[in-house]
């Protein structure tokens, strides 16, 4: 097994596009062989930006990513895009939407493209986008662009896994005051004003920025870009604010003990076992079972300090 694993893990550093598309899947369906995989693929600090883009549904995420993918390839940088879509209601896999909109990069060899399907989760990420970000840095891509499904307000996890985010906005969406009020305000790095030959957008910009000048003295303020996605408008600048925006010193190590406290709750709740859990709940429900007795024991004894 170690030996597949090792050759497994040479073929996605080699470029294999076949071997990380196996890997991927791997990772994300929690397979047997993922694990050995990420640890045989971790390679320490990654030299990649990665690089999140948020917003509500419509506002051109995805037209504006594929438009960003463009020129981070002119730059020289290899680009890979995790597109997270709803789940499919039938398959349970990803609604592809994204891959249809970004079929013109199927022919460069530098830009892999994989669409991964939310599988219920909140926050607008899939749970194994963080594991995915990783075999993607492994397999020499310079950038790795996170566009997330898109649900608003919840819409926050990506700024625990990105070096910056991009938050998207449209004039077109109508009451953009209401904006101002959503979560994903506060998480955003650059924020790119799409559509912007559209009515509305000089206002919304000066909402921004009167929204921008209550952050509290010393926070770094986020560049507000203009663009029109369709026509290649003000895309270049986006680009380049996103490289620049800078990344707070402790954002790794914060977002390393997020991991780590998330893989260990994964591995106590599968040593712990489904059918046990499920018992447990039914017994706690029913009156019969100390909850919180229940997790002090399963704790003590997945780290040794059970009772003999």
């Amino acid at each position: 097994m170690s030996g597949q694993i090792k050759g497994i893990a040479r073929q996605v550093r080699a470029g294999s596009p076949r071997a990380l598309a196996r890997v991927l899947s791997e990772v994300e369906n929690r397979g047997p062989r993922a694990d050995a995989l990420l640890a045989e693929l971790f390679a320490g600090a990654s030299p990649a930006r990665r690089i999140g883009v948020t917003g509500a549904p419509g506002v051109g995420k995805s037209t504006l990513v594929n438009r960003m993918a463009r020129h981070l390839r002119a730059a020289g940088r290899a680009v890979a895009v995790l597109a997270v879509d709803p789940t499919s209601p039938f398959s349970g896999g990803a609604v592809l939407g994204d891959r249809v909109r970004m079929q013109s990069h199927y022919d460069d060899a530098g830009v892999f493209i994989r669409s991964m399907a939310t599988r219920g989760a909140l926050g607008g990420l899939a749970p194994a986008v963080g594991d995915a970000l990783a075999v993607l840095e492994a397999a020499g891509y310079g950038a790795v662009i996170v566009e997330t499904v898109g649900v608003g307000q919840a819409e926050v996890d990506i700024v625990q896994l990105a070096d910056v985010v991009c938050v998207v906005l449209t004039p077109a969406l109508g009451d953009d005051i209401q904006a101002a009020k959503a979560g994903i305000m506060e998480i955003a790095g650059v924020f790119a004003v799409n559509k912007a030959d559209q009515p509305g957008a000089e206002r919304l910009e000066q909402q921004l920025r009167a929204m921008l000048s209550l952050l509290p003295a010393g926070r770094p303020r986020p560049r507000i870009v203009r663009t029109v996605a369709t026509e290649d408008a003000g895309v270049a600048d986006l680009v380049e604010a996103l490289l620049r925006a800078p990344r707070g010193p402790d954002a790794a190590k914060a977002y390393w003990r997020r991991r780590l406290l998330e893989r260990i709750s994964e591995g106590l709740l599968d040593s712990l076992g489904g059918a046990t859990l499920d018992r447990a709940a039914e017994d706690a429900a029913a009156g019969k079972l100390n909850p919180y007795e229940f997790v002090r024991q399963a704790v003590a004894q997945a780290t040794g300090g059970g009772e003999k």
